[in-house]
């Protein structure tokens, strides 16, 4: 059984205080703000236009009118739309960003690689160069990586992996595969 000195540990000086009851107000839903109807055309009313003599105005729902230009709430992008944003990717596109992550790590060390075993074929080509051309090409694939990801951020998913694949295929580091990768 408690006694009330341990019941006013619990509680606030105030909390009795019937102004902070909130317990009767509701806050409504929150929805979707109404889009507004388009306005009626700039057309005098019949009654204003007529003169005692002259023939009834037309209604204006016998009056044609422009088409009008889409509401700025049309333009917004809906909830459904097929295009998701990327913070919507669900595990499987995590799995597939990273495995593809991992992809373009290898390529880079595959260029890095590739690029010091010319260094040491004493090829007719200045070191420099060589090192410079090594450092671009292990660069290249990271740069693919994150170039697409920061600029596909609001695109679809599909879209992302049809770039990412695209850097895949580009980006393979050829001189490496073809110097003998296993020896």
């Amino acid at each position: 059984m408690s006694t009330p000195r341990d019941d006013d540990a619990l509680s606030w000086d105030g909390d009795d205080d019937p102004t902070l009851d909130v317990r009767g107000e509701q806050t409504p839903p929150r929805t979707r703000p109404p889009v507004a109807e388009e306005p009626e055309p700039l057309v005098p009313s019949p009654a204003s236009t007529r003169s005692v003599d002259a023939a009834p105005a037309p209604v204006a729902s016998d009056v044609p009118t422009a088409p009008q230009a889409p509401d700025a709430a049309d333009a917004e992008p809906r909830e459904d739309d097929d295009a998701r944003p990327s913070g919507a990717m669900g595990n499987g596109g995590l799995v597939g960003i990273g495995m593809v992550a991992a992809t373009f790590l290898l390529f880079a060390v595959g260029w890095l690689v590739a690029g010091l075993r010319l260094l040491d074929a004493g090829l007719p080509v200045d070191d420099v160069a060589l090192v410079a051309l090594t450092i671009g090409a292990a660069l290249a694939p990271p740069v693919w990586f994150v170039a697409t990801l920061a600029l596909t951020r609001r695109k679809a998913t599909w879209l992302r992996f049809v770039i990412l694949i695209v850097g895949l295929v580009l980006l393979v580091p050829w001189p490496y595969l073809s110097t003998g990768a296993l020896v």
